[in-house]
């Protein structure tokens, strides 16, 4: 097998094939090469059986990506090796082990739209305000002890207030209805999986020796359960290789802990560590700025990037007026590049929050230059999808009560929230799912229509069952009664969805609705479809993540912006925000621009906030520094000189004021103009202009 094609490196990541090794990939460093190639060594240079091999990523894409590029080098025999995402593997396996489970062969996933409502209708059913015990709070607690592999019992042991009751309650009753429901939802995927190989250790075994080569790609990603999973398949033979960054760490709100890939060599006593430092994306100043920033984290793996590359042109740092003249720069320099016939996929504006988008979308309109906007809204999310798809799982799977709650009324049958409150009465009482105890009224009518679309399913193709969906239960008839442009976009979305069922079956053949359903609801990083390519990105930080540009615009570098706000405080928090400044860097190819304003209006707030620090983090000899000029009469002028500030009011830690809006609460610090105020749950730490009309001091 020729591998000339790689540096030395890359070389020897590839041909040390045994025991535990530790890939430190940079960015843009080859990382997906190394480990495509050192797969298919493996299968033709060790003689290694592809059924032995175990490749884990994170995203579908990411899994896609790897199957192809496995798939270039091998051929058909690559089609044995088990490459796949974290969810993806664990469904395998739960598919393979449901009765030890205690589970039925249909079940189904819930998404995290359905995990809420369970969530809520829990919390109704207890008669606790959900103003109070907030419903995502305490879905994002049970998903968190889920991923901690903590059952009810053990989250018990660390309640220290109410709200941490309810979740615990909360969190018995979510099981219990899932299992009746026969539904899992995404932790699941996970946490049973390890469940399964504590309590039948033969399986486990069986595993171990099946995947005797485990390769695991963005490493620095994994969270709790992810890590016991990959350590307890590795246990036996360790010929584990784990791949990843530790200063591209910045999914820590998701609950990935970068120590375990920083903990790898003390996991694995006998590891091979392989950094790889050598860049093939970016030029050397826009690496240099990027060594900059990251060298300020502490908790971090020493590495230096390094390219062969052009030193190419300076960063260019603009000081703006405000989101208006920060938005107008951005697109004015565009339309410098589309002259210069720059392809407008080259382009892309990262921000650290998706409220900073909408005065650029707005800036792009005026100037009609085509853009998309990426993770903020998509397909699968749209209303008219998810009920059809809530269909699809009921017809698959009729003990699945959220889908029957979101569609028994849809379209509307005259199923009020009397009749679903006695349904579900019912159900729990008999312990059963709310369609086995249908047995009167307009909801046996729609009990006989899925019933009948049951049956159908067996004889037609997913594309011919969707269209018999949309006639059957008067979906299609209720929007086109309606005639509305919004019904009309609606029904389109709907006729495009058979575009998906259309290419599955051209994919796969002639496929179950269980391996339709199954697909669908591991796919978390949804493509738009019919997506125009020749249009500028927009995106946050976090979604730029392995992706690549010509041209960046990183806007909003402020204190308080990004970094963040929420981050400010702590230094884990601080030291994640570098990280994703560091990624952000890192996506420009050729040219990079680096913006921020004197002042924002964001959340409907005016904000005065200062450079932010990843900007001072970076040598000069890298910069272009232009500030753009104030105008005479510049809104920033004029709301400085606004009644509504008293720039000579003095506080002092510890005062006592209270807010319009907020309430009561006591300064936590002063920073020139810049108050720090603790308020009562549930605002908070909240930051306000020293002197404004809303805010007054206490008397003592």
């Amino acid at each position: 097998m020729n591998i000339d094609n790689l540096n030395n490196k890359q070389k020897e990541a590839v041909i040390n094939t045994d025991g535990p090794m530790l890939i430190l990939a940079g960015a843009g460093s080859g990382k997906t090469k190394v480990l495509t190639t050192k797969i298919a060594y493996l299968i033709e240079e060790k003689g290694i059986d592809p059924y032995n091999i175990l490749a884990i990523t994170f995203t579908n894409k990411a899994a896609n990506e790897m199957k192809s590029r496995v798939e270039n080098l091998l051929g058909i025999s690559s089609n044995v090796i088990q490459i796949s995402t974290f969810h993806s593997f664990g469904l395998s396996i739960i598919k393979r082990h449901y009765e030890k489970l205690g589970f039925k062969s249909n079940f189904t996933i819930i998404d995290s739209d359905d995990s809420l409502a369970t969530v809520k209708r829990i919390l109704k059913d207890m008669n606790l305000d959900p103003k109070f015990f907030n419903p995502k709070t305490i879905r994002n607690k049970i998903s968190s002890a889920k991923n901690e592999l903590m059952s009810p019992s053990d989250l018990d042991k660390f309640t220290n207030n109410e709200i941490d009751e309810v979740t615990v309650k909360v969190y018995i009753e979510y099981q219990k209805k899932l299992k009746v429901n026969n539904s899992l939802d995404f932790d699941d995927l996970l946490m049973l999986p390890i469940i399964l190989f504590n309590e039948n250790k033969e399986i486990l075994k069986y595993y171990q020796e099946r995947f005797k080569y485990i390769l695991i790609d963005e490493y620095q990603d994994t969270n709790q359960v992810q890590y016991i999973l990959t350590k307890m398949l590795s246990a036996k033979y360790k010929n584990i290789c784990v791949v990843g960054d530790p200063d591209q760490s910045i999914y820590g709100f998701r609950g990935s802990n970068y120590r375990n890939i920083l903990n790898f060599e003390k996991d694995y006593k006998d590891t091979k560590t392989i950094l790889l430092e050598q860049n093939y994306r970016s030029t050397k100043n826009i690496l240099s700025a990027a060594n900059d920033v990251i060298k300020n984290n502490k908790n971090r793996k020493e590495k230096d990037l390094w390219t062969d590359n052009t030193t190419g042109e300076k960063i260019k740092y603009k000081r703006c007026d405000d989101e208006k003249d920060e938005a107008n720069y951005v697109v004015s320099n565009i339309k410098k590049l589309i002259k210069e016939n720059v392809p407008l996929e080259e382009i892309c504006i990262l921000y650290r929050t998706n409220a900073q988008s909408r005065n650029i979308e707005e800036a792009f309109l005026r100037e009609n230059i085509p853009y998309k906007v990426v993770g903020s809204f998509y397909f699968y999310n749209r209303k008219e999808i998810k009920d059809l798809i809530s269909y699809l799982k009921l017809i698959y799977n009729p003990s699945d009560d959220i889908s029957l709650t979101r569609i028994i009324n849809v379209p509307k049958r005259g199923i009020g929230l009397k009749t679903m409150e006695n349904l579900t009465t019912k159900a729990n009482i008999l312990n059963e799912s709310i369609f086995n105890t249908i047995d009167s009224g307009k909801e046996l009518e729609f009990k006989k229509i899925i019933l009948e679309l049951q049956q159908m399913s067996e004889q037609l193709s997913l594309t011919e069952l969707v269209d018999l969906v949309l006639d059957k239960t008067g979906i299609r008839k209720e929007l086109e009664i309606e005639d509305t442009i919004e019904s009309q976009s609606r029904l389109e979305n709907l006729e495009e969805f058979k575009s998906i069922t259309k290419s599955f079956e051209e994919k796969y053949g002639v496929v179950s609705l269980a391996e339709f359903l199954d697909e669908i609801s591991l796919v978390s990083d949804v493509e738009e479809h019919k997506n125009r390519t020749d249009v500028v990105t927009l995106m946050t930080v976090h979604y730029a993540k392995g992706l690549e540009f010509d041209y960046i615009f990183l806007v909003g570098l402020e204190e308080g912006v990004f970094p963040h706000s929420m981050c400010l405080y702590s230094n884990d928090e601080i030291e994640e925000e570098r990280r994703l400044c560091y990624v952000a860097i890192t996506r420009a190819r050729k040219d990079l621009t680096l913006l921020n304003t004197k002042k924002r209006l964001l959340y409907g707030q005016d904000s005065y906030n200062p450079p932010s620090r990843f900007i001072e983090e970076i040598s000069n000899e890298y910069l272009d520094k232009e500030e753009i000029k104030q105008n005479t009469n510049s809104k920033l002028n004029k709301i400085f000189k606004s009644s509504n500030i008293n720039q000579y009011e003095e506080y002092t830690p510890g005062e006592k004021v209270i807010h319009d809006k907020y309430g009561e609460g006591v300064v936590i610090s002063v920073d020139k103009s810049i108050l720090t105020i603790a308020f009562a749950h549930p605002h908070g730490i909240v930051k306000i202009m020293k002197g404004h009309k809303s805010l007054k001091k206490m008397e003592s």
